[in-house]
């Protein structure tokens, strides 16, 4: 009779070995599936021996339980429960031996585990148990290592690359022929930064259903940086290649962070040029076209000045950051050869003068209001040849930016050309005195404390715009002619004879006009 004993674990496995696998090893040749079928591919990382009634209390995860059934042999009508105790913590399956202390299984036990899915192995009565743990445990530590020299021999190629230079590129080529998959390194808005493998699992990273894929993430200094991903067809991408993705994880946060601090350096190269560019202080022609060739900027051809500006709210830090990104990415999109430079709160651009700026700056806008809760206004300059121009043009960019702002709200779009008088009004310093006119000219039309005002000034504003056409201006404002005139008549006494008064006329424009820029 064998002694009962306390149940001993054999440890904490990281991999371990299949079910089915373990049925294949030469001490369970004999060994036959009773029930559970279904879960032939428990993975098992350990074994233990249960010879103690209250094994529940010292069974494991994964562990592979083997027993002769002499706790059991007094209580076989709470068999079927311990299967179901078993599967709930999370056993990979039970072994037994049967003829010594139970005859066989109760039908219980073995209808529950085929419901479960949990195996219920019997055991040849000419094996022992030190056997079957001998080899299993061999098996499963032989898998280990061999896991551990894969992870260790992918961890060095990936150092290898990076201390050959390589960046994300050469880290997910690295990573997808060892893996024979498909992976990507994704920022953290979701955009492909590198990509390598067979081309349909690369097309399928994003949409991959669940068992196709793997997705760790990339972090560095306490920042995330997105995140590397791997595809391949169902059931090929394993925990060991889990292990080598979080490998490559390190590995690509250490690229990003040396691309993070090179870009910053040369940032920071670029910003200071093209500020003395702007500025008037970078010395002559010559010497502006070379260095700028440098980074790859052509500006001796015609070009548009662009300054996008940062409208006063949310993070200013963070935002900034995004903004540079989002309108170098546009930039190389429609001018390879342009310039890109972030300075303080602003990012100044300049590009061929065939570019259209309108349609650069929207997709800058898209990409920028994809990650953030912010917007830029943007003005654009004429069109300027030769570095000695670029000064006044950047001046006329800035200008356009920020009279744009005030005419059309946050995020608009303006060209320096298309401001017209509001470039006149934007150079009067004292905002109190630009107040004084319009009160002095419009009277009670310059506030909306009484709601007939802003309808009478909407009046005024249409006449002056149809140089004072009865007809077309009652057209437009749909009302009937002697409405109309009924109107102007009461204009006329609150504001004087302006429809005699070409002077006057031209005061109640720029008044209007006044109180149409914002933040003055």
């Amino acid at each position: 009779m064998e002694p009962p004993v306390r149940p001993a674990s054999t440890g904490t496995i990281i991999h371990g070995v299949a079910v089915g696998e373990v049925l294949g090893v030469s001490t369970l040749a004999g060994a036959r599936l009773i029930a559970g079928e279904r879960g032939l591919d428990r993975v098992v990382q350990r074994l233990n021996v249960m010879e103690v009634p209250d094994v529940l209390a010292w069974v494991k995860p994964h562990e592979l339980l083997l027993t002769t059934g002499y706790p059991l042999r007094n209580t076989p009508q709470s068999l079927g429960r311990l299967v179901a105790d078993l599967d709930e913590r999370g056993l990979a399956a039970l072994a037994v031996k049967l003829g010594r202390y139970l005859d066989e299984l109760p039908e219980e036990m073995v209808e529950q585990a085929d419901r479960l899915g949990f195996p219920l192995i019997q055991l040849p009565d000419d094996v022992g148990f030190d056997d079957i743990l001998n080899q299993v445990l061999t098996d499963i530590l032989n898998r280990q290592a061999a896991v551990l020299a894969r992870a260790e021999e992918a961890h060095r190629a990936l150092v290898q690359v990076v201390l050959a230079g390589g960046g994300l590129r050469e880290v997910t080529a690295e990573v997808a022929g060892l893996l024979g998959v498909g992976v990507a390194v994704l920022d953290g808005t979701g955009h492909v930064l590198a990509a390598a493998g067979p081309v349909e699992h690369v097309a399928a990273l994003r949409d991959a259903p669940e068992g196709r894929h793997a997705s760790v993430p990339v972090v560095a200094g306490g920042h995330h940086h997105g995140r590397i991903v791997a595809c391949g067809p169902v059931g090929s991408i394993g925990d060991s290649d889990v292990g080598i993705l979080e490998r490559a994880a390190t590995v690509a946060a250490l690229v990003v962070t040396r691309q993070e601090a090179v870009n910053a350096v040369e940032s920071k190269y670029r910003a200071d040029f093209l500020r003395d560019v702007l500025t008037g202080r970078a010395g002559g022609s010559e010497r502006v076209a070379s260095r700028a060739r440098a980074f790859g900027w052509d500006l001796q051809r015609p070009v548009t000045v662009l300054v996008a500006e940062l409208d006063p709210e949310g993070d200013e830090r963070a935002a900034q950051d995004r903004l540079v990104t989002c309108w170098t990415g546009a930039m190389r999109r429609h001018d390879a050869r342009g310039a890109v430079a972030g300075f303080s709160h602003e990012v100044v651009t300049i590009v061929d003068a065939s570019v259209d700026a309108g349609r650069l700056a929207k997709d800058a806008a898209a990409a920028f209001s994809e990650s953030l809760p912010a917007t830029f206004s943007t003005g654009a300059s004429r069109t300027a040849v030769g570095a000695e121009a670029l000064p006044e043009a950047y001046g006329q960019a800035l200008k356009a930016a920020r009279v744009g702002r005030q005419l059309h709200g946050n995020g608009a779009v303006a060209h320096f050309d298309q401001l017209g008088v509001y470039r006149l009004l934007s150079l009067v310093n004292d905002t109190a005195e630009l107040h004084a006119f319009v009160r002095e000219t419009l009277g009670p039309l310059a506030s909306d404390d009484d709601a007939e005002n802003a309808d009478l000034r909407r009046t005024l504003q249409v006449l002056l715009e149809t140089n004072l056409n009865v007809a077309e201006t009652a057209r437009r404002l749909h009302f009937h002619y002697n409405t109309l005139r009924y109107r102007i008549g009461k204009l006329e006494r609150m504001l004087g004879g302006f429809t005699e008064d070409a002077h006057l006329r031209l005061n109640l424009t720029l008044a209007l006009h006044v109180l149409r820029m914002r933040g003055i």
